[in-house]
């Protein structure tokens, strides 16, 4: 059985918050003697050990040698996590940062995530995730703009407000008419439907000589609705960047984990299983260490956080690191991110 904070007396909670803190800054054992020079516990070294032992008890504390401090385990983060951490107040920078990450509002949606997940791994110095299940929702509306003679840029516009942007080859001889047609077609007719219904709407009348079009225009919204459907092997999206930041030459006693991390990374439908249980919460998760089976031999957490569209959890974005983050400060950025897409994707 987990230990609560309740449960803990005043000093054990005292002795364990600075032990964590120290461990989260400096990823290094913290001994008594170290603890028993800090303003405010008035402890001796000889009683901080008898707390030290006492947590060790309990599975919150662990040592890596016999004659060196003492680090929090991952049930002691978990603990400290759920009942004792204060999380910190995003700067007006940070917020800054990350909303310019993810601006425009008009960019393709991979554009906004790949935004969140660069500004959340170079603030968290993580790896940024973003997971966004493979979804085939209503379009409201399609539109072309010409970008010369042989190629349209496809507008789609999702029910839930989400804009997405895709190059389409235009047949030969095409007018720019041809484009304002097909749009119209597929705005009046095919409104409301799936992606994969409109396409096959469409090449149902056309075959049947229903649809009020052109060869041409015919040809210009096939393949407008049809350039989605190119990309299908990459969904569900699944974007991560600043891999990099988990390698820190200076910790060689890291270098194991973090290459044992990147291995992970790249077993991409097993990171985005773990990003799919945070589908279903309301807030921020935090996994640690072997919470996860995918990361429990790298030790490493995740952090994140679903974000919405119009009420409905439409993916999650996040970060991935090691058990030693600082979770106070990254959980916020993780929320505010959430909140800042969720927003735009409107």
């Amino acid at each position: 059985m987990q230990p609560t904070v309740p449960e803990l007396s005043e000093r054990a909670r005292a002795i364990f918050r600075n032990i964590v803190e120290s461990y989260i800054e400096t990823g290094a054992p913290v001994g008594s003697r170290t603890l028993s020079k800090l303003a405010g516990l008035g402890l001796s070294a000889a009683s901080i050990r008898n707390v030290m032992q006492d947590l060790e008890e309990l599975g919150l504390l662990s040592s890596p040698h016999t004659s060196a401090g003492r680090m929090p385990t991952e049930l002691g983060l978990r603990l400290f996590v759920d009942g004792m951490m204060q999380t910190h107040e995003l700067s007006a920078d940070e917020q800054a940062r990350i909303e310019a990450g993810v601006w425009p509002r008009t960019a393709p949606i991979e554009e906004l995530l790949a935004g969140a997940t660069q500004v959340l791994s170079g603030l968290s110095h993580c790896a940024g995730v973003v997971f966004a299940p493979k979804t085939d929702a209503p379009l409201r509306q399609l539109s072309f703009a010409p970008l010369g003679e042989s190629r349209a840029l496809a507008i789609l516009v999702h029910e839930g407000g989400t804009v997405e942007n895709r190059v389409v080859e235009l047949p030969p001889g095409a007018p720019p008419e041809t484009l304002i047609a097909a749009s119209n077609y597929v705005n009046a007719r095919l409104a409301g439907l799936t992606l994969s219904e409109a396409a096959e709407r469409l090449r149902s009348e056309v075959s049947a000589r229903r649809a009020e079009l052109d060869a041409l225009s015919a040809i210009i919204a096939e393949r407008g609705l049809a350039v989605w459907s190119a990309d299908g092997d990459q969904r569900p999206i699944l974007i991560v960047r600043g891999q990099a930041n988990l390698l820190d030459p200076a910790n060689v006693a890291d270098l194991e984990r973090a290459r044992l991390l990147l291995e992970d990374l790249e077993e991409r439908e097993d990171v985005a299983r773990v990003l799919e249980v945070a589908l279903a919460s309301q807030a921020c998760k935090v996994f640690i260490g072997a919470e996860t089976r995918l990361f429990s031999l790298s030790g490493s957490s995740v952090i994140a956080a679903p974000y919405r569209a119009n009420g409905r959890v439409v993916g999650v974005v996040g970060v991935i690191g090691p058990v030693r983050l600082n979770y106070a400060r990254i959980v916020p950025l993780v929320d505010f991110t959430a909140i800042t897409l969720s927003r735009l994707v409107q």
